[in-house]
């Protein structure tokens, strides 16, 4: 058996998500982040899908992707074309999911060896949801 040293190791990867949280290599956040191969920048959009504006997609547009994926919630909700000037500037391609097709596809795509990064919107947990964990 010959083994092989992954080019993959130690990149970051969803390991669950569920409302009000998605955990990254076993590490939850309840904030919107970006993950991108070893990075995780916390607290990326504080305010919301209607709080986003450009800055936002600037921090995505530098992150040394040759795709971004934005995970916008419980549902698909597309952001205002004027936002993406950054990624449009840099030739970086922008595909638009519910949170949960973001984690899988984004764990597919670094599986795959490519450079993708991914922000994903966390709503706050309505007080009356009861957690579980759902694997990426």
């Amino acid at each position: 058996m010959k083994l092989h040293l992954s080019p993959n190791a130690g990149l970051l990867t969803f390991s669950s998500h569920g409302p009000g949280y998605v955990a990254v290599n076993g590490t939850h956040y309840e904030g919107s982040v970006i993950v991108c191969g070893r990075d995780v920048v916390s607290n990326w959009a504080p305010h919301g899908f209607d709080g986003l504006d450009a800055s936002q997609f600037e921090q995505l547009a530098n992150m040394d992707a040759e795709i971004v994926l934005f995970g916008s919630g419980e549902r698909q909700r597309f952001p205002h074309p004027a936002l993406l000037k950054p990624l449009i500037e840099k030739g970086i391609g922008l595909e638009v999911m519910d949170t949960k097709a973001a984690c899988r596809t984004y764990n597919i795509l670094v599986a795959e060896g490519r450079r993708v990064a991914c922000g994903i919107l966390i709503a706050p947990a309505p007080a009356s949801a009861e957690p579980h964990d759902t694997a990426a």
